[in-house]
């Protein structure tokens, strides 16, 4: 169905800027590989199948995603049990089992579940409304089923993905008018688990002890070494950096420097400015998408609603945390900073989550006459 609408243009134009930004510098900081090359064309492919998909998602009615929903959801929950399967089914990195062997790339189920997680709990709130004001009983229906994802996410040890999966849900039913006093018991209980679970994890502990050091730059421990790096660059970089291509930081001193750490290569080739086109447009696209949630809540499209302030308070997150570890205010994870960071699953689903919110602003311009077909 068509909307008849064309899609917001300071939006669009601004999700492409960061998207073709990000592939440049993608490239630039994958220059230190001596295969730099063939990271260029993979992540042109990844870009490139992203955007067929998200065209695809921005002429299919918000109606269609909801009824599928459910099956969505079951289909998340079974590709992350496939990761355990042995070589060449699943694969792993350093410990970590989070990917299955596609051949052509590895595919992450976690990213497509920080999606159908929101598509289902969208309308499991639609369809539960009475029993989520009640007291306890519409939590713990919704504790299954975040329990469903993060047990399975937890035994790939993908740390990252289960906090922001169970947060985004626990916004959501924020939003969804659930009562405080439960939500606040709940989400202390989440961070009490995840407390215990860094304790009892001499991996995480050492961690998370080794960054927060008294002397910081006189540290020659390995896991503060990745953080100096980043620092480093983005101190070289001053305020219009040392040029596209021309940083240094990332032939061998700065692990990770396509994925998780590319904020500092921008950083250092770019400058002060080069950081500030990333987040002043970064917070353009959340404060568009929330502001697009509101008007879809006022028409009466809930499950629009929920879906763009879940997909918007999941981008907030990631993008907080990868930022944050960039500048050094967090300890270093496995987060990557949606459209610029190097990535298959989480470049196609990243373009995919933003296409379903041009979409509902799409449906919210929509007369109200052609309205009801997508409701």
């Amino acid at each position: 169905m068509r909307t008849r609408q064309m899609p917001d243009k300071s939006l669009l134009f601004t999700i492409l800027a960061l998207l073709i930004f990000g592939w440049i510098m993608s490239f630039s900081a994958s220059l230190a590989y001596f295969s730099s090359y063939s990271y260029f064309f993979k992540q042109t492919f990844f870009i490139c199948a992203g955007l067929f998909a998200g065209f695809i998602v921005l002429n299919t009615p918000i109606s269609v995603l909801q009824k599928y929903s459910i099956p969505l959801f079951i289909l998340s929950l079974l590709l992350l049990a496939v990761v355990f399967f042995p070589p060449p089914i699943g694969h792993t990195v350093n410990g970590s089992t989070r990917w299955i062997n596609l051949v052509f790339f590895k595919f992450q189920p976690s990213e497509l579940m920080k999606l159908s997680m929101i598509l289902f709990m969208a309308g499991f709130l639609i369809r539960q409304e009475k029993d989520i004001r009640k007291p306890w009983k519409g939590f713990v229906k919704t504790l299954v089923i975040i329990g469903l994802a993060d047990i399975l996410l937890m035994l790939e040890t993908d740390f990252g993905a289960t906090l922001i999966i169970s947060l985004t849900a626990m916004a959501m039913l924020y939003a969804a008018g659930v009562y405080l006093k439960q939500l606040s018991i709940v989400t202390s209980l989440l961070f009490i688990f995840v407390g215990i679970f860094i304790a009892f994890n001499p991996n995480r502990m050492a961690r998370l002890t080794s960054f927060w050091v008294d002397d910081f730059w006189g540290s020659t421990d390995p896991k503060v070494h990745q953080t100096q790096q980043a620092l480093i660059g983005i101190a070289r970089g001053d305020w219009f950096g040392t040029g596209i291509g021309a940083g240094i930081q990332k032939y061998a001193l700065l692990p990770e420097r396509h994925t998780d750490m590319i904020f500092a290569v921008i950083g250092e080739e770019l400058g002060f400015v080069g950081m500030l086109f990333v987040l002043l447009s970064f917070l353009f696209i959340l404060l568009k998408g929330f502001s697009i949630a509101k008007v879809a809540l006022q028409k009466g499209r809930q499950y629009s609603s929920y879906v763009v302030f879940g997909i918007c308070t999941w981008f907030a997150m990631q993008i907080t945390v990868n930022i944050g570890m960039n500048l050094g205010l967090l300890p270093p994870k496995g987060f990557t900073l949606p459209l610029l960071s190097y990535g298959g699953t989480s470049m196609i689903f990243a373009i995919i989550s933003l296409a379903i919110i041009v979409r509902v602003d799409m449906e919210n311009r929509t007369k109200y006459s052609k309205q009801i077909n997508y409701v």
